[in-house]
């Protein structure tokens, strides 16, 4: 796709999204992403903590990475409060054992589901292709299953940490 003028860039675009967008109009100038699939083996190491692109990279489908770190934080900064307000060192292997317990399994699951999708929709096999559009019309016309799909993108399921939940702490 880099290799392609911005007319044929835009006809490519328009005849693989069809008209479900609407015209794609540039806003800047192209450039490559570079895709990656990488997971630490562990989030935690003496008093060091990964988090958000750090710990896990993702192909950057819907922004799940960017909603990956924004969950990392929150959790990582609960964890840090409840420490302090329990007395404990901010940096002791409990605290920093109770994020990566925490957070892992969440991005786990998350990082592995982005590549199927990711592997499922760059794939043109013709009857891949005909369940795909199947799934995303199904997807579209059932309000309770459009709404589900889009409060998991959106980062609003799960075990959210307070500050996710607009939760303030005193």
């Amino acid at each position: 796709a880099m290799a392609l003028d911005e007319k044929m860039f835009a006809a490519e675009l328009a005849r693989r999204f069809g008209d479900f967008l609407g015209r794609v109009k540039p806003v800047a100038p192209r450039w490559c992403y570079p895709l990656s699939f990488q997971h630490a083996k562990s989030y935690t190491a003496d008093r060091l903590v990964l988090i958000g692109d750090a710990a896990h990279a993702i192909h950057p489908i819907a922004g799940q990475g960017f909603n990956m770190g924004l969950r990392d934080v929150a959790a990582l900064a609960d964890i840090l409060v409840q420490a302090r307000a329990t007395g404990r060192d901010i940096g002791d292997a409990l605290s920093l054992s109770e994020f990566e317990r925490w957070r892992k399994f969440d991005n786990t699951v998350l990082t592995h589901a982005c590549d199927v999708f990711n592997r499922l929709f760059s794939n043109q096999i013709g009857p891949l292709k005909h369940a795909r559009r199947l799934g995303l019309g199904l997807v579209d016309r059932i309000a309770p299953a459009r709404a589900f799909f889009m409060r998991e993108a959106s980062g609003q399921l799960g075990d959210l940490p307070p500050l996710l939940r607009g939760e303030r702490y005193v």
